[in-house]
């Protein structure tokens, strides 16, 4: 299969790309660049693995079967308590989720947005917030899969230029690839892995893959944007860190990410301020965009409803989702309490859906003979186990134990 070739598969795999880079994760790469220089590249580089081999199981496991991961979770077990207990969990962590995050998204696009036009990013996000609902309600899957992917090589060639403009130092880059744990890291380490592994991508792309695709004879073609896609938004969350180590001297302290573009001005000059403000806009409304969507994927599935993008019950939860985000930017900000919330039913969740993930691919009534081998249950387990020590860190976090 030529590059081109290769390049056209592009499509679920780019979703889920679009959706891990989000404003939660260009200020997480630029806090991390800031503080501790090119060190924790290697961070980076292992999220992107660690989210291929999980993101293929879900893709995999919705190509061949044909379910979504919500509808595998519900019709897995028998008992009506661990069933219902599931349901509750799932619509909790991933509907309540999205929609307490969706206000970031937003606000997070239109500062890039308020930073290149001077018009204030409350009004900038009420617009994205209609432009992505009105993109959602077309219920067109290749419309919005298109949209989407071309918003992500937007966002790839900005991040890319504005780190070239930048120009970081090669040598202490290919050090950064190098394991390395400074002191007061493992907050950022544990933040960039969370960012990039993010529990509502599998019931996205388990589905969104059903919408491209007809079943395992594309398996190949599955993997191949699947890989690419996620490398490709790892090379953009490294491009992010590159700028801001590059830019800043070690230590320094961001507390705004939408202000950041702005004090790339007077060291590398209005282009690279430009690049850096459209990669934040083209995060956020990806991410704006994906996030309820994913969260229509997840309730719907779970509670055993249409997963059909024209489905009225859909459409209703992606709209609560979206109408949250945009209520929480016109209130001035995302509600505290909710998002501790989310927070703590996603660090429950997140280590149970990875589990029974590595189950699920082990079934012979799922999945027949594309079942994981050996090499894919070791791998998957290696990071299920790193992802329940990330969701207790997240509970501990939140308990402020940590």
């Amino acid at each position: 299969m030529s590059l081109v070739d290769r390049l056209k598969t592009i499509g679920p795999g780019a979703m889920v790309a679009a959706a891990f880079i989000g404003p939660g994760t260009v200020t997480t790469a630029s806090v991390t660049g800031a503080e501790f220089g090119y060190a924790l590249v290697w961070t980076i580089l292992f999220s992107i693995v660690a989210t291929i081999v999980l993101q293929e199981m879900s893709a995999r496991l919705g190509l061949v079967s044909r379910e979504g991961l919500g509808e595998a979770l519900r019709n897995q077990f028998d008992n009506e308590v661990a069933k219902w207990a599931t349901i509750v969990l799932v619509v909790s962590a991933i509907g309540i989720g999205t929609a307490a995050y969706e206000a970031g998204n937003i606000l997070g696009g239109a500062a890039g947005l308020e930073t290149i036009t001077g018009v204030s990013a409350t009004w900038w996000g009420i617009l994205m917030g209609l432009v992505a609902g009105a993109l959602l309600y077309t219920g067109k899957y290749e419309l919005i899969e298109r949209v989407l992917v071309g918003l992500v090589a937007l966002m790839a060639f900005s991040f890319l230029a504005s780190a070239v403009l930048i120009g970081p130092d090669l040598g202490a880059l290919a050090l950064g690839f190098v394991p390395a744990v400074p002191e007061g890291s493992l907050f950022l380490i544990t933040g960039l892995i969370g960012t990039t592994v993010v529990g509502y991508n599998l019931f996205l792309h388990a589905s969104n893959v059903q919408e491209r695709w007809a079943g395992p004879g594309d398996l190949r073609e599955c993997r191949t944007d699947t890989v690419l896609s996620i490398v490709g938004g790892g090379v953009i969350t490294i491009a992010i860190l590159v700028t801001a180590a590059a830019a800043f001297p070690v230590g320094t302290e961001i507390d705004d990410v939408g202000r950041m573009a702005e004090q790339l001005r007077p060291i590398a000059g209005p282009y690279a301020t430009l690049f850096f403000s459209i990669g934040l806009f083209a995060a956020g409304f990806t991410s704006a965009t994906t996030a309820p969507l994913a969260g229509a994927y997840a309730t719907a599935g779970a509670l055993g409803w249409e997963s059909d993008l024209s489905d009225t019950k859909f459409r209703a939860v992606w709209a609560v989702i979206l109408t949250v985000g945009v209520s929480s930017v016109l209130l001035g900000g995302s509600p505290v309490e909710i998002i501790v919330f989310a927070q703590v039913v996603n660090g429950i969740l997140l280590p149970i859906v990875a589990i029974f993930l590595i189950v699920a691919m082990n079934s012979d009534t799922l999945l027949g003979e594309y079942t994981n081998g050996t090499e894919q249950n070791v791998l998957g387990g290696i990071v299920t186990a790193i992802v329940v020590w990330l969701g207790i860190r997240t509970l501990l976090e939140v308990a402020g134990v940590l």
